[in-house]
């Protein structure tokens, strides 16, 4: 997540302080990201260092109110409408974990597998509690459930796929030495 980027749009709504811009962003992200203050006034420096904000010249750091210069408005916009690059995937714990299993002998990889989507389908159902808690409606907050459903959704799908090769790969014989094929994925930018 652009923390620089967050904080841009909004001092686009108006000026704020250091402390209001980190109520403001948690509020922004249903509550679910914390950020440290420190954060916030360094990327303050930062993009007022660069020209895309202005502040009102106070001494103390926590005194000081920030504003979007014109510089900064367009790097917001640019921001919000260019795509984002392609990456090579992340790394990823669980992804990890799965690959490590299938090379530790007397490993049961199902298990291992069912384990973690045991959970990732707790995760799922705690999450649809909260969607269906009676509240006064909350944008930001259903935004990221609906995010996080859709992403843990997916690890459950992608759990499925991993155990469906791992058994079709115990069903088949081994490759003769030497006769491992590897791909690389590559990914254009």
């Amino acid at each position: 997540m652009s923390v620089r980027h967050a904080l841009l749009a909004l001092l686009s709504e108006g000026p704020r302080y250091g402390m209001q811009l980190r109520e403001e962003f948690e509020a922004a992200t249903g509550d679910v990201w914390p950020l440290n203050v420190g954060q916030v006034y360094t990327t303050l420096q930062r993009l007022e260092r660069d020209g895309l904000v202005e502040s009102d010249g106070g001494d103390d750091e926590r005194q000081k109110s920030y504003l979007i210069t014109a510089r900064g408005r367009v790097e917001l916009g640019e921001w919000l409408h260019v795509p984002s690059a392609q990456a090579p995937p992340p790394r990823d714990e669980l992804v990890t974990k799965v690959l490590v299993a299938v090379r530790v002998p007397g490993t049961d990889v199902h298990e291992v597998i069912q384990a973690h989507r045991r959970q990732v389908v707790e995760f799922m159902q705690e999450w649809t509690r909260v969607k269906e808690e009676p509240a006064e409606f909350d944008l930001p907050l259903a935004l990221v459930i609906d995010a996080e459903l859709t992403r843990l959704g997916a690890v459950v799908r992608w759990l499925d796929l991993a155990d469906e090769h791992v058994r079709h790969a115990a069903a088949e014989p081994a490759p003769a030495h030497g006769a491992k094929l590897r791909r690389r994925v590559v990914v254009r930018r």
